[in-house]
This record gives structure tokens, sequence and C-alpha cells, in this order.
């Protein structure tokens, strides 16, 4: 139980930091906060996206990219609905 509360709190600094460096890679300059939640956010959706087309993740390296890559994908998506 303490391992998978550990995990789940690893996996939440993860990826609020893949937010960060996805709302800098987008020229995202909105509050810090939203970038956070859509790194959050990203590392399932990038997960989603990555396995339709057959690609995985393996490691920390590599959970930290599929997360950048999708919460690049919610920063464009939420600005399309945001303008």
């Amino acid at each position: 139980m303490l391992l998978s509360l550990f995990s789940m709190i690893f996996s939440l600094l993860v990826g609020a930091l893949a937010g960060y460096v996805a709302g800098r890679l987008m020229g995202s300059y909105t509050s810090a906060l939203r970038n956070v939640v859509l790194g959050m956010l990203g590392g399932i959706v990038g997960s989603f996206l990555l396995g339709l087309i057959g690609l995985r993740a393996v490691g920390l390296v590599g959970d930290f990219v599929v997360s950048v890559v999708g919460a690049c994908a919610c920063i464009w998506i939420a600005r399309k609905f945001s303008h």
C-alpha cells in the first residue's frame, strides 16, 4: 500500500514537471497551475496516443517523454477551445 501511494505521488510529480516543460515548449504562458494540471492529464493522453501507434514508454525517461508529448497535445487542444 505504501509503495502504491509513493508511486502515485511520484507519477503526479513527473506529470507536473512534464506540464511545465510542455508549457515552455509550446510557448504557453498561461498559469503554471494550468500547465501542471495539463501535464498530469498529459501522462494519460500521451500513453493513449502513443499506444494507438504501438509505442510504449519504458523507464522514467520514457514516462517523462510520453507525459510531455501528451501535455503538448492537451495544451494544443486547450488552445483550440479557449480561443
